[in-house]
Protein backbone atom coordinates (compact mmCIF):
# COMPACT_ATOMS: atom_id res chain seq x y z
CA UNK A 1 0.00 0.00 0.00
CA UNK A 2 1.67 3.09 -1.68
CA UNK A 3 1.24 6.00 1.07
CA UNK A 4 2.86 8.69 -1.26
CA UNK A 5 -1.07 9.29 -3.11
CA UNK A 6 -4.14 11.63 -2.90
CA UNK A 7 -5.82 8.07 -0.83
CA UNK A 8 -3.60 8.86 2.18
CA UNK A 9 -6.01 10.12 4.26
CA UNK A 10 -8.44 7.52 3.39
CA UNK A 11 -5.41 4.61 3.93
CA UNK A 12 -5.76 5.65 7.83
CA UNK A 13 -9.24 6.76 8.11
CA UNK A 14 -11.09 3.89 6.69
CA UNK A 15 -13.42 7.13 5.10
CA UNK A 16 -14.25 4.65 1.98
CA UNK A 17 -15.56 1.42 1.02
CA UNK A 18 -12.37 0.17 -0.65
CA UNK A 19 -10.06 1.01 2.19
CA UNK A 20 -12.51 -0.75 4.84
CA UNK A 21 -12.24 -3.50 2.27
CA UNK A 22 -8.37 -3.47 2.68
CA UNK A 23 -8.03 -3.30 6.31
CA UNK A 24 -10.94 -6.78 6.62
CA UNK A 25 -8.74 -8.50 4.20
CA UNK A 26 -5.24 -7.73 6.53
CA UNK A 27 -7.41 -9.43 9.34
CA UNK A 28 -8.59 -11.69 7.44
CA UNK A 29 -5.53 -14.26 7.81
CA UNK A 30 -6.98 -17.34 5.83
CA UNK A 31 -8.56 -15.34 3.08
CA UNK A 32 -12.34 -16.85 3.89
CA UNK A 33 -13.89 -13.48 3.40
CA UNK A 34 -15.29 -13.90 7.64
CA UNK A 35 -13.24 -12.71 11.24
CA UNK A 36 -13.21 -15.10 13.51
CA UNK A 37 -12.81 -14.83 17.13
CA UNK A 38 -9.19 -15.79 16.67
CA UNK A 39 -8.27 -13.95 13.78
CA UNK A 40 -9.72 -10.31 15.90
CA UNK A 41 -7.86 -11.25 18.85
CA UNK A 42 -4.65 -11.44 16.68
CA UNK A 43 -4.57 -8.33 15.38
CA UNK A 44 -5.41 -7.13 18.91
CA UNK A 45 -1.93 -8.36 19.90
CA UNK A 46 -0.39 -7.15 16.79
CA UNK A 47 -1.45 -3.52 17.96
CA UNK A 48 -0.07 -4.31 21.57
CA UNK A 49 -3.52 -4.61 22.94
CA UNK A 50 -3.54 -7.23 26.15
CA UNK A 51 -7.72 -8.21 25.45
CA UNK A 52 -8.92 -10.60 27.05
CA UNK A 53 -10.98 -13.96 25.47
CA UNK A 54 -14.38 -12.33 27.14
CA UNK A 55 -13.65 -8.97 25.96
CA UNK A 56 -12.84 -10.60 22.15
CA UNK A 57 -16.35 -12.20 22.92
CA UNK A 58 -18.04 -9.06 23.87
CA UNK A 59 -16.73 -7.56 20.57
CA UNK A 60 -17.86 -10.31 17.95
CA UNK A 61 -21.37 -10.27 20.05
CA UNK A 62 -21.29 -6.43 19.61
CA UNK A 63 -19.87 -6.63 15.69
CA UNK A 64 -21.52 -9.86 14.39
CA UNK A 65 -25.05 -8.40 14.11
CA UNK A 66 -26.37 -11.57 12.15
CA UNK A 67 -25.11 -13.89 15.22
CA UNK A 68 -23.31 -16.25 13.22
CA UNK A 69 -20.21 -16.33 14.82
CA UNK A 70 -17.78 -14.15 12.27
CA UNK A 71 -17.62 -10.85 11.05
CA UNK A 72 -18.39 -10.58 7.34
CA UNK A 73 -17.46 -6.91 5.36
CA UNK A 74 -20.77 -5.75 6.04
CA UNK A 75 -20.84 -5.88 9.43
CA UNK A 76 -16.73 -4.83 9.73
CA UNK A 77 -17.79 -2.04 7.24
CA UNK A 78 -21.03 -0.76 9.57
CA UNK A 79 -19.04 -1.47 12.47
CA UNK A 80 -15.95 1.38 11.77
CA UNK A 81 -19.02 3.44 10.17
CA UNK A 82 -20.59 4.13 13.50
CA UNK A 83 -23.80 1.87 12.37
CA UNK A 84 -25.78 1.94 15.25
CA UNK A 85 -29.23 3.23 16.22
CA UNK A 86 -28.54 6.23 17.56
CA UNK A 87 -29.47 6.70 20.88
CA UNK A 88 -27.09 7.80 24.05
CA UNK A 89 -26.13 4.65 25.10
CA UNK A 90 -24.58 4.01 21.73
CA UNK A 91 -22.89 7.29 21.46
CA UNK A 92 -21.38 6.59 24.80
CA UNK A 93 -20.47 3.36 24.33
CA UNK A 94 -19.18 4.95 20.87
CA UNK A 95 -16.93 7.57 22.49
CA UNK A 96 -15.32 4.76 24.75
CA UNK A 97 -14.38 2.67 21.70
CA UNK A 98 -13.26 5.24 19.94
CA UNK A 99 -11.08 6.25 23.41
CA UNK A 100 -9.72 2.70 23.46
CA UNK A 101 -9.13 2.76 19.71
CA UNK A 102 -7.31 5.73 20.63
CA UNK A 103 -5.26 3.78 23.82
CA UNK A 104 -3.90 1.35 21.35
CA UNK A 105 -1.87 3.82 19.53
CA UNK A 106 -0.70 6.28 22.59
CA UNK A 107 1.92 3.33 23.12
CA UNK A 108 3.02 5.65 26.44
CA UNK A 109 0.43 7.07 27.42
CA UNK A 110 0.92 10.30 27.35
CA UNK A 111 -2.27 11.38 25.98
CA UNK A 112 -0.96 11.77 22.57
CA UNK A 113 -0.03 9.52 19.52
CA UNK A 114 3.62 10.49 17.76
CA UNK A 115 4.88 9.84 14.50
CA UNK A 116 6.84 7.38 16.47
CA UNK A 117 3.68 5.62 17.89
CA UNK A 118 2.02 5.65 14.48
CA UNK A 119 4.86 4.37 12.68
CA UNK A 120 5.39 1.21 15.00
CA UNK A 121 1.61 0.20 14.72
CA UNK A 122 1.87 0.43 11.30
CA UNK A 123 5.07 -1.57 10.95
CA UNK A 124 3.41 -4.34 13.62
CA UNK A 125 0.16 -4.65 11.16
CA UNK A 126 2.17 -5.13 8.46
CA UNK A 127 2.02 -1.74 6.82
CA UNK A 128 5.29 -0.17 4.68
CA UNK A 129 5.63 2.81 5.61
CA UNK A 130 8.21 5.70 6.54
CA UNK A 131 8.16 7.79 9.52
CA UNK A 132 8.10 10.61 7.13
CA UNK A 133 4.74 8.84 5.73
CA UNK A 134 3.56 8.75 9.12
CA UNK A 135 4.27 12.12 9.91
CA UNK A 136 2.38 13.81 6.87
CA UNK A 137 -0.78 11.40 8.61
CA UNK A 138 -0.52 13.45 11.91
CA UNK A 139 0.16 16.69 10.08
CA UNK A 140 -3.26 16.11 8.26
CA UNK A 141 -5.35 16.11 11.45
CA UNK A 142 -3.15 18.21 13.73
CA UNK A 143 -5.24 21.25 14.62
CA UNK A 144 -2.79 22.60 16.87
CA UNK A 145 0.31 21.94 15.38
CA UNK A 146 2.06 19.90 18.21
CA UNK A 147 3.09 17.43 15.80
CA UNK A 148 1.11 14.81 17.82
CA UNK A 149 -2.57 13.74 17.82
CA UNK A 150 -4.28 14.19 20.70
CA UNK A 151 -7.80 12.54 21.55
CA UNK A 152 -9.82 15.82 20.67
CA UNK A 153 -7.85 15.46 17.30
CA UNK A 154 -8.61 11.80 16.69
CA UNK A 155 -12.46 11.77 17.71
CA UNK A 156 -13.12 14.77 15.13
CA UNK A 157 -10.86 12.72 12.58
CA UNK A 158 -13.11 9.55 13.36
CA UNK A 159 -16.43 11.10 13.66
CA UNK A 160 -15.97 12.97 10.61
CA UNK A 161 -15.10 10.74 8.16
CA UNK A 162 -17.25 8.11 9.71
CA UNK A 163 -20.40 10.66 8.68
CA UNK A 164 -18.20 11.41 5.81
CA UNK A 165 -18.75 7.57 4.69
CA UNK A 166 -22.22 6.37 6.01
CA UNK A 167 -24.59 8.29 2.82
Amino acid sequence: MSFENPSLKSSVYLDNMEEIRKVFKRFDANGDDKLSSTELGNVLNALGSETSPDEIKRMMVEIDTDGDGFIDLQEFADFHRGVNNGDARSTADGIRELKDAFNLFDRDKNGLISVTELHMILKNLGENCSLHDCSKMISSVDADGDSNVNFEEFKKMMMTNSRASSH
